[in-house]
């Protein structure tokens, strides 16, 4: 028997046959958007390993899906338009659902939200949820323009004050995807025209404060928050929020706070999906199912500062995010909110275009 043993190592170690292959689960996420004990936990539980990438926009994430044979076997697009667009492309397979039975634990209401981008909620579960709105610091602010609205996107978008703020640092995410739509909402216009006109505006609009913008980052906004490098950043709400408990943490004297403009503010959920050429999918089946446990959306939650779309995570989040309306939004809020639909390819090309012009200040 030892001697079986040994010639079948023999074999092995030099390739005549194959070692079991390890199970491994790649995973393709927002920056800062993970609790990293939930994957040493999914880890330790299952004996499947989490290979852990990030990505800091939609636009990032669309090329390397729609490219095909990204390798990666969970992903988290925004519900619109990245997600709806990649079940157009065929880009992602349908859930199992038999394989994820905490999916009974999601939001119904907030699930129906969704199949206007995924009919019958085939291709994708809300993994988390939030706003795009402004991250300011308040104090340093109201020192350079005493006269801004801090509740409108006046305090970005007014030429005037952007000038005066522009000392203390001004940083935009470099995402046409998410901008775009946030300009059309405040110039009164619907956030999916594809018209020459408005989109005229929106460049006009974006040209008039392009002199005062230090940066564009997506990722990098919560560090430069946190650590008062900017005082006025266009963001997500949970960068934000995490952004003001950096601060906080860092007792340096900065303070951060989260704006969802009074004019509207975008909200999108991200989604849990299979690309279609997932190498994985049943360890990837497997993620999804973990992470919609109540007790570790919970812990995601309370790390990253979004809030879920799991009812039975809410007892054991942290009361203080609970009652954070910029975390968990009242009905009132939500009402208030605006969603985004998909672009036709060739508006979407006119939009990338005025991006590069806009960055490129001509």
């Amino acid at each position: 028997m030892r001697r079986a043993l040994s010639s079948l190592f023999l074999l092995i170690l030099f390739g005549l046959l194959p070692a079991r292959a390890e199970r491994v689960v790649n995973v393709y996420n927002w920056t800062d958007y993970i609790d990293p004990q939930a994957l040493k936990r999914f880890t330790a539980e299952t004996g499947i390993a989490v290979r852990y990438d990030v990505f800091d926009s939609l636009e990032t994430l669309e090329a390397k899906l729609l490219a095909g044979h990204s390798g990666y076997d969970v992903v988290t697009p925004s519900n619109e338009p990245s997600f709806s667009r990649l079940i157009g492309a065929g880009a992602l397979a349908p859930i199992d659902r038999a394989k994820v039975p905490n999916w009974k634990n999601l939001d119904l209401a907030l699930m129906r939200r969704m199949e206007s981008s995924d009919p019958g909620n085939k291709y994708g579960g809300i993994y988390l949820f939030g706003t795009i709105g402004l991250g300011i610091n308040p104090d340093r602010i109201k020192k350079l323009a005493p006269n801004a609205r801090m509740d409108s996107w006046d305090l970005l978008f007014k030429p005037e004050n952007a000038r005066s703020i522009a000392p203390c640092g001004i940083s935009m995410m470099d995402s046409a995807i998410d901008v775009i739509p946030s300009v059309l909402r405040y110039l009164g216009k619907n956030p999916d025209s594809i018209g020459t006109d408005d989109l005229a505006a929106v460049e006009k609009t974006l040209m008039g404060v392009r002199p005062f913008i230090r940066t564009f980052a997506s990722g990098g906004n919560l560090e430069a928050l946190a650590s008062g490098q900017i005082c006025l950043a266009l963001v997500y709400s949970g960068d934000a929020i995490q952004a003001a408990a950096r601060a906080a943490e860092a007792k340096k004297d900065v303070t951060v706070r989260y704006i969802a403009p009074r004019e509207g503010a975008e909200i999108g959920f991200d989604m849990l999906a299979i690309p279609a050429d997932a190498p994985h999918k049943d360890e990837a089946h497997a993620f999804i199912d973990f992470l919609l446990r109540p007790e570790i959306m919970a812990g995601i939650t309370n790390v990253v500062r979004y809030p879920n779309a799991v009812p039975a995570s809410r007892p054991m989040i942290a009361p203080e995010l609970l009652a954070d309306t910029n975390v968990f939004p009242t009905e009132a809020q939500l009402a208030g909110f605006f969603t985004i639909g998909p672009v036709p390819q060739a508006a979407e090309r006119a939009r990338t275009r005025l991006w590069a012009r806009f960055k490129a200040g001509k």
